[in-house]
């Protein structure tokens, strides 16, 4: 519809120039008051003339009127005026003649537009805490990230998947001394990230025994010690010191780490560009803590250096602890400046948590009072929380749904039902990680990034309704029909075309709009909805209308020609959403 808009705007604007003058309005003026009316009888475009009364000085009934009779164009079957709107009905047959073409001249990027062109964008998600497990948590982050690497690449843009790890910190510390206390090499070894957060849970709750037996009779109030604790901080300062036995088992615990994670990975077919974590920008946080200084920015708090952003009504941006320590804010800002001078990015994306919104906006702050004058090219895009049946989650107690598990009981559930109609192993299981793994991106990727979820197994495995498998199997419909008939067999025709051929023929014609809609507001979901909203039509289409078997052949050359079409969108809508579309299922 994006074109047609483009074409109405365009002859609206020329037909205000020649009744009421030129200058008044530009096609894009107009462009920004075109809407899609609430009630198809109305129309399928129209224009509100009130805003035009103000400029024009006529009434918004009499400006629709004397324009429906200049507009002329073989897409519209009729324009009319109605009060105060002009409205645009469609021809069926001349828009989807147009649409199928314009979709057959672009192939694979149809909705493409190309805006990114000669831009570089870097993309920050996923970056998972080494020596935890991957797990539901880590899923939002992960495919809204991936999802927006792929629009934006879709749409021209140079992108840089970066996978910032957590690979640094005073976790480290514990999981050195739980490792020495109670880990086997060989344990580790076979039992991969799983073994490691089993010691990192259980040294957590030895710290806590501790804790709570150093209280014990004492008075309220009484600072709680443990020994564990203690020695926790001892290794991990032995660690920023360069010890190269606790480095040997930092990095081997990073390896171990990263195997894991690899493979879901690879279920959800993500590659990333750099793994640099935050160990990379330790020795580059030095240089951006001397220039807050000698800008005088950094400001002293109780020990602590601090940049003060009460003037925008934010709390303190920690730059440095008491000892001297780094924090958050620092790594960041350091990684900015790097990554900036190493890809030269035009938008630097950052996927994380809505929790953290605030710690993007201060050190978002601090990067402009420092003078970088690409602080504007930094954006946060936020997403909503997940709970299990409303319980938070925390590695420390275990309280979590790993993914490879997640995954690994979707497989098996379509893998059950895929040996019914497919006795070939190796082919049951290619579907089933296709439409086991899709359900469960798409049933993250159907809500509004915003929204907060309590993760309910059997809603994200139910393969009825509104799905990832509904929508693969549409697809996987499209091929049926196009191996039916033959590929390449059909093309547009002047054949008068049904109510859902039309329908069908407007909803391939939404793509670019959701295209726009989904890369200006960060949202995947916008895509996820214009999959369903096009599986849906082309059901509707499907169930009521003969394809291989229709009689006439200009319309059984038309419906072939529209089923193609659906069959490029639909593919090209599923892999922006991290999906893949199997041909058979």
């Amino acid at each position: 519809m994006l074109v047609l808009k483009k074409k109405t705007a365009e002859l609206i604007a020329s037909a205000v120039e020649k009744s009421f003058g030129g200058g008044l309005l530009s096609a894009d003026e107009i462009f920004s008051m075109l809407e899609y009316p609430p009630d198809k009888s109305m129309g399928d475009i129209a224009l509100p003339c009130f805003r035009l009364s103000r400029t024009l000085r006529k009434a918004p009934p009499m400006i629709a009127t004397v324009l429906s009779a200049e507009i002329k164009c073989d897409e519209f079957c009729s324009v009319s005026a109605d009060g105060g709107y002009l409205n645009f009905k469609i021809d069926g047959t001349a828009f989807a003649k147009r649409v199928v073409a314009d979709i057959t001249a672009h192939g694979e990027k149809y909705g493409s537009p190309e805006c990114g062109e000669g831009k570089t964008v870097v993309l920050d998600y996923s970056s998972p805490n080494v020596a935890k497990p991957f797990h539901i948590g880590h899923l939002g982050t992960t495919v809204i990230g991936h999802s927006l690497k792929l629009l934006h690449e879709f749409a021209g843009y140079k992108c840089v998947g970066i996978n910032y790890l957590g690979d640094w910190g005073t976790q480290f510390g514990k999981l050195i001394v739980a490792y020495k206390s109670w880990g086997d090499k060989k344990t580790i070894e076979q039992g991969g990230v799983d073994e490691l957060v089993k010691l990192y849970v259980r040294i957590n709750n030895e710290i806590k025994a501790e804790e709570d037996a150093s209280v014990v009779g004492m008075p309220e109030g009484t600072p709680k010690k443990s020994a564990l604790a203690d020695a926790s901080r001892a290794e991990f300062k032995k660690l920023e010191d360069g010890d190269e036995d606790n480095l040997a088992l930092w990095r081997w615990f990073v390896d171990v780490s990263l195997e894991e994670y690899q493979k879901t990975y690879k279920l959800l077919g993500i590659e990333f560009d750099s793994y640099k974590g935050e160990s990379f920008y330790t020795d580059k946080m030095p240089a951006e803590v001397e220039k807050l200084r000698n800008m005088g920015l950094l400001e002293i708090d109780d020990g602590a250096s601090i940049v003060n952003l009460d003037k925008w009504n934010m709390p303190v941006c920690l730059i440095l602890k008491r000892d001297g320590s780094t924090l958050y804010p620092t790594r960041d800002i350091a990684a900015a400046v790097y990554r900036k001078g190493e890809y030269g990015f035009d938008k630097a994306i950052y996927v994380t948590s809505a929790a953290q919104s605030l710690h993007f906006a201060q050190w978002f702050k601090v990067v402009e009072l420092m003078g970088y004058d690409w602080y504007d090219k930094l954006v946060h895009v936020p997403y909503g929380t997940v709970s299990i049946n409303g319980a938070k989650l925390a590695t420390r107690t275990g309280n979590v749904i790993l993914l490879k598990d997640l995954f690994a009981e979707a497989i098996a559930r379509v893998k059950e039902i895929a040996r019914e109609k497919n006795p070939d192993e190796d082919e049951c299981q290619r579907i089933a990680e296709c439409v086991g793994v899709g359900a469960i991106v798409f049933y993250y990727l159907s809500n509004n990034r915003m929204r907060d979820i309590n993760f309910m197994m059997e809603d994200a495995l139910s393969f009825d309704g509104n799905t990832g498998p509904y929508v693969q199997y549409t697809y996987a419909r499209t091929c049926s029909v196009l191996d039916k008939v033959g590929r390449g067999s059909g093309k547009m025709t002047d054949a008068v075309l049904s109510e859902e051929e039309v329908e069908l023929s407007k909803s391939l014609a939404a793509f670019p709009e959701r295209v726009l809609s989904a890369l200006g507001e960060y949202e995947p979901s916008v895509i996820t909805r214009y999959i369903l909203d096009l599986a849906a039509a082309f059901n509707r289409f499907y169930h009521n209308c003969s394809i291989a078997n229709c009689e006439n052949a200009d319309l059984k050359s038309s419906r072939i020609a529209l089923t193609e079409a659906t069959n490029r969108v639909l593919k090209t809508a599923l892999h922006l959403i991290c999906m893949q579309s199997p041909e058979k299922i």
